[in-house]
């Protein structure tokens, strides 16, 4: 790849690519490997203690964790794209992980609901800079070429991590109860995550400037106003892209919430119920090291909308099961599904959205995404208090279909094979 020397008084040149940037984009996944660990401390137990602990009836008051994380993260990840180039990539990571530091205490000793939520409130805003500045970080360093593998492998460290902290968790509740051993690891999450953030991550800001020389005058910068209505509306690429990512986490935000219900209906019990909770992101996470590569390659538009697709037929499998090996089947593919969309939405931003204003565009994308865990657990807890749980679910493939439909419609290819 394309090198350059530094800006002066850096000890070595600037260069671009994933090979060229190995240690740095390595530590970057380790990183956000802990970032994922910390929401799958919660994953697969949360809805049993509103219920068990707080007494919880209703299944939106249940689900109002996830509207409160939601929120947060949708907000801060608008935030992390818009500072991250004034204040740098590395002081938003660290900021992010500051701000992780009380959640599992709270979680462990929380005396009221209110208490939980605003521990989800925090984790959001947590997982908003945290993870929101690893993309950025890792779009940075690698350039154009192989940034489908690129968002693979972040994605992948993610949502692995989501899956084992949710299956530990999950074994822990079972052997020592709900609180307060289940959130013990979460302690460990946020020192090492804190430590390699302000020990061992470089910023990423001289990478943004190498590219943006490379591309040469078209990389203008952009006010704020402009690229949030490019991403939300006007652009017909990058519009497409967040209306897929805001129905992909709606449809996240209710399996987070609604699934643990409908196991727990099936009397299953709290160790079955973590390993069906560790399966979906488990799923989703190992399959993006395939999905993002092969987006370089035949391209992001029909992986997007066939993921879609997968997504909603994998929800309807969950709604006809009534065993633990169906419910298994249809998480498995919900996860395969989600792999095929999550890397390659990112994947897809980075390719239309020019170096000078690609982290704004990317947040808010992220923007719009996350606000897809409060959007779907609102409509799930509604419908679900309304219609039962099966008709939220059933409510929620529709729409998951229906965005795939969008994409076809109105997307066209971001992404040339090479």
């Amino acid at each position: 790849m394309t090198s350059v020397a530094a800006t002066a008084g850096a000890r070595a040149p600037v260069r671009l690519g994933l090979r060229e940037n190995l240690a740095q984009f390595t530590l970057l996944v380790i990183v956000n490997a802990f970032v994922g660990a910390m929401v799958g401390t919660e994953r697969s137990i949360l809805p049993a203690i509103a219920e068990q602990e707080f007494h919880l009836v209703a299944r939106a008051a249940v689900l109002s964790f996830i509207v409160v994380f939601g929120l947060t993260k949708a907000f801060s990840n608008y935030a992390a794209g818009q500072f991250a180039d004034q204040i740098g990539r590395k002081r938003m990571l660290v900021i992010g992980w500051l701000v992780a530091v009380p959640v599992p205490f709270i979680l462990m000793w929380a005396p009221q609901w209110n208490w939980i939520l605003a521990a989800n409130a925090l984790l959001g805003i947590s997982q908003g800079l945290t993870w929101s500045t690893t993309v950025i970080m890792k779009i940075d360093l690698v350039g154009s070429r192989r940034r489908g593998l690129a968002m693979g492998l972040n994605e992948f460290a993610g949502y692995v991590a989501v899956a084992g902290a949710a299956l530990l968790t999950g074994w822990i509740a079972a052997r020592q109860g709900l609180r307060p051993e289940p959130f013990y690891p979460g302690i460990v999450f946020v020192a090492l995550g804190l430590g390699l953030s302000v020990f061992v991550i470089r910023e990423t800001s001289a990478h943004v400037r190498l590219e943006s020389i490379q591309r040469g005058p078209s990389s203008a910068v952009l006010g704020a106003r402009e690229v949030f209505w490019r991403t939300t509306l006007t652009d017909r690429n990058l519009s497409s892209i967040s209306q897929a990512g805001l129905v992909n986490n709606l449809n996240d935000g209710m399996a987070w919430g609604l699934f643990p219900l409908v196991f727990a209906a099936a009397n299953l019990s709290l160790e079955r119920i973590g390993m069906l909770a560790a399966i979906y992101p488990a799923t989703w996470g190992v399959f993006q090291l395939g999905t993002g590569a092969l987006s370089d390659r035949v391209g992001r538009k029909w992986l997007i909308v066939a993921g879609m697709w997968l997504q909603a037929a994998a929800i309807i499998v969950v709604i006809l099961s009534a065993r633990f090996a169906w419910y298994a089947l249809g998480l498995t593919l919900l996860g395969i599904g989600t792999a095929m969309v999550y890397p390659t939405l990112l994947a897809a931003i980075g390719d239309v959205a020019l170096p000078a204003w690609r982290a704004s565009s990317v947040g808010v994308y992220r923007l719009w995404r996350d606000l897809g865990y409060a959007i779907g657990a609102l409509l799930a807890g509604i419908t679900a208090d309304v219609a039962g749980l099966a008709g939220a679910m059933w409510f929620v493939a529709a729409i998951t279909f229906t965005s795939g439909l969008v994409a076809a419609v109105r997307m066209n290819e971001t992404h040339q094979a090479t």
